[in-house]
């Protein structure tokens, strides 16, 4: 008499769910990235391949504790489905974190924004407001966030932000470079996160009587949260211009020194005769 060995159906389940979940998960943010598909679609899609991913994960959970008990058969289906729904929740689980790490903000900027207008796309003319946060927020969320002056001129300062936004492989739209060293120059770069998220950058280098100023501002384009992109965009930037300029006067020592002044008469000092 054979025994027939039956197929754990939550462990068939848990497999086919998890494999559905992952091109759930992957097309979209291909769409969105390509700008094929609205973030509002988006994120209902994305919701809809979440909710895919813990049930594979739910029924993965429940065959394998049956098939402990009964003998069934599918432990790699069950495995599998548990793995694959896994894999898909990671990405909920970090911006899940980033969300309960970083306060509800989708704008930030050293000074204020008017001075630091941004370049909307066609179809982002009309954003919603911006969540903001208060200067003291700001000031204990991200200490680094604040205006630079440096004791080099604007024109020096921009080549040097030009060439460190560059390096980010940001897409600068608007370049306004300082005809000499008192005038102000501006960067405005269009950015692309990594799920598809729009995101701008506006860089002033304004000459001051001791050299020049550097003020950035970072904003999402129609989104809910930035989940600390922006601040720790900004933060990470104007760090690395510390850098750079640090780097450029070390280089060029004398740039710093002003200009020998003439002579001064010699007086002669003599004992009185």
């Amino acid at each position: 008499m054979r025994i027939k060995i039956r197929t754990s159906k939550w462990a068939i389940w848990s497999r086919r769910l998890g494999s559905l979940a992952v091109p759930m998960l992957v097309l979209p943010v291909f769409l969105h990235r390509e700008q094929l598909i609205a973030s509002p679609a988006f994120h209902v899609v994305m919701l809809a391949a979440g909710l895919v991913a813990a049930l594979a994960v739910f029924c993965a959970l429940i065959a394998l504790v049956r098939l402990w008990f009964t003998g069934d058969q599918g432990w790699g289906r069950a495995l599998a489905g548990l793995f694959l729904g896994l894999v898909c929740l990671a990405p909920f689980g970090w911006f899940g974190y980033l969300a309960a790490d970083y306060p509800l903000v989708t704008d930030i900027a050293t000074t204020t924004r008017s001075e630091l207008p941004l370049i909307f796309e066609p179809d982002t003319a009309a954003m919603p407001p911006p969540h903001l946060l208060t200067a003291e927020q700001q000031a204990r969320i991200f200490p680094n966030v604040t205006t630079r002056t440096y004791p080099l001129d604007a024109f020096q300062v921009f080549a040097l932000v030009e060439r460190l936004a560059t390096a980010q492989g940001w897409d600068i739209r608007l370049r306004r470079e300082p005809a000499d060293a008192t005038e102000t120059g501006r960067l405005n770069a269009r950015i692309v996160t990594l799920v598809g998220w729009r995101e701008e950058v506006v860089i002033r280098v304004m000459p001051t009587a001791t050299g020049s100023a550097v003020d950035m501002r970072s904003a999402s384009i129609n989104a809910v949260h930035d989940f600390g992109s922006n601040g720790v965009r900004i933060s990470d930037f104007l760090i690395a211009l510390d850098g750079e300029v640090t780097a450029f006067i070390r280089d060029n020592r004398n740039i710093l020194q002003p200009a020998d002044d003439e002579a001064a008469p010699e007086v002669e000092t003599g004992s009185d005769s």
